[in-house]
């Protein structure tokens, strides 16, 4: 048998730890002298130890851990909570991928402060386009907030336009407004281009899709970004800054043109058109 010090020590883990899973019933010593209180461990304990600290890495409570190695959690119910844990741990990842194209976008931003090269700037005028959209509200008008809530939209957009045999007739056109409610939200339009003979509606009872023609822009700046819009946000700076420099003055948020959008998102090709006047 081992102490507890001894036992702790064989299984990288401290005293005080085995000293409460004996006090919540998780791990019992074998053996606790009657006269000293001193607890004591065998050699075959250390698989159950083993199993109760890989059990809570994967990030469950000690009461379901106490359930599985107690039998208490049938096989099924147990894979399922492994399921569960795996797709939390897949989106945690995800979600910190994210985050960290973010934080390099952002850096690239201020590495490149004074020197964005600002010479692809075109001042073209926009046209009326008719298009199909969902729309959402996203909690800023930032990446992080945006990325979130247009992605899925799109996809959603595309299902019911394929149900409704509608096919798109020109690229996707992402546009954004503020919030009527005014509490610093943003609504995310999500929409793509459609043939004029589809006629102006309403968003359909059944959750269908809006038809409607965005007006024309007498003046708009563009800049073409490459790559995932999570990265967009030296480009979108760079327009931003041309603006400032050529006394124009901003009309309000870009439109997002996808011109290219294939499977690798690095590989994506989408014009900025940034509506402007001149004061």
């Amino acid at each position: 048998m081992f102490t507890i010090g001894d036992f702790a020590r064989h299984g990288r883990v401290s005293v005080r730890m085995l000293r409460h899973y004996d006090a919540t019933g998780l791990l019992r010593p074998a053996h606790v002298a009657p006269a000293t209180g001193y607890r004591y461990y065998t050699a075959a304990q250390l698989g159950r130890l083993n199993r109760i600290i890989a059990l809570k890495d994967l990030g469950l409570t000690l009461h379901q851990v106490q359930q599985i190695l107690d039998e208490k959690v049938t096989t099924e119910e147990l894979r399922a909570m492994l399921r569960l844990r795996r797709a939390e741990l897949e989106a945690a990842m995800a979600a910190a991928a994210a985050r960290l194209v973010q934080v390099e976008a952002r850096l690239r931003s201020i590495e490149s402060e004074g020197h964005m090269p600002t010479n692809d700037v075109v001042i073209k005028k926009l046209p009326a386009v008719r298009v199909a959209e969902l729309t959402a509200t996203a909690a800023s008008y930032g990446p992080e907030d945006i990325s979130p809530v247009i992605g899925p939209l799109y996809e959603e957009l595309f299902r019911r336009l394929d149900a409704a045999g509608v096919t798109p007739d020109g690229p996707g056109v992402a546009y954004y407004e503020d919030s009527p409610e005014g509490d610093g939200r943003i609504t995310v339009h999500a929409a793509v281009q459609v043939a004029a003979l589809l006629q102006d509606s309403d968003p359909l009872q059944d959750g269908a899709f809006r038809v409607l023609d965005l007006p024309p822009v007498d003046t708009a700046a563009t800049i073409v970004h490459r790559g995932s819009m999570d990265t967009v946000l030296p480009t979108a700076q760079s327009l931003a800054l041309w603006i400032d420099e050529n006394g124009y003055e901003s009309a309000g948020y870009p439109r997002e043109i996808n011109l290219e959008c294939p499977e690798n998102r690095d590989d994506w090709v989408t014009e900025l058109q940034a509506p402007v006047t001149k004061p």
